[in-house]
């Protein structure tokens, strides 16, 4: 994951290296998500399980480290999860907190949710659904049918039969190559 500047929009977002079904590839966020980030990154964590007596200061002196009782929290290193403990435990305990565990039709829901949501989310804010798969690294054929059905009375039918206006056509310009020839003999 990167914090980078995003040249379309101007934005500091992140670039999520995503390992998936097709693959690795990549996916942006939104410019709300850095912050986040950048506060998740700067927390202080635990010693790693693995590592040894040997591996670890005890004096709270080394790089990136601060003694907390009889431990030494240390800054995460590039290769750290951003989640250390299981993030599906995490992400129960938030929504217990916030009476949230359940939907409406009393089922569950799970960190796939997040997806889901931001998807219909995106939709709804009219942003192109070629660019929400691509982003999301989806068909654009499973959001019409799994994402989009849930939408439906939220679409903005001002929105979907918007038509461009027609270029007017000037009145000096020749219509075919023809016309063109014959005012120019014209003009001679």
């Amino acid at each position: 994951m990167t914090i980078v500047e995003d040249e379309a929009s101007g934005q500091t977002i992140l670039e999520i290296g995503v390992r998936g079904k097709q693959g690795v590839g990549y996916c942006k966020s939104m410019s709300g998500a850095v912050r986040p980030f950048e506060r998740l990154k700067a927390r202080l964590r635990p010693p790693r399980a693995n590592e040894t007596r040997a591996d670890a200061r005890t004096d709270g002196k080394g790089p990136n480290t601060i003694k907390n009782g009889s431990e030494e929290w240390r800054l995460p290193q590039p290769t750290d999860l951003i989640f250390p403990k299981w993030q599906r435990e995490l992400f129960k305990t938030i929504l217990d907190e916030e009476n949230l565990r359940f939907d409406r039709e009393g089922r569950p829901r799970t960190a796939y949710s997040l997806r889901h949501t931001c998807i219909c989310l995106r939709l709804m804010e009219a942003a192109d659904i070629y660019q929400i798969a691509k982003n999301c690294r989806t068909s654009v054929e499973m959001i019409e049918k799994y994402y989009a059905a849930h939408i439906k009375t939220q679409l903005d039918a001002v929105a979907i039969n918007i038509m461009r206006p027609k270029p007017k056509k000037k009145q000096n310009q020749p219509k075919t190559q023809n016309q063109s020839r014959r005012l120019t003999r014209e003009a001679v």
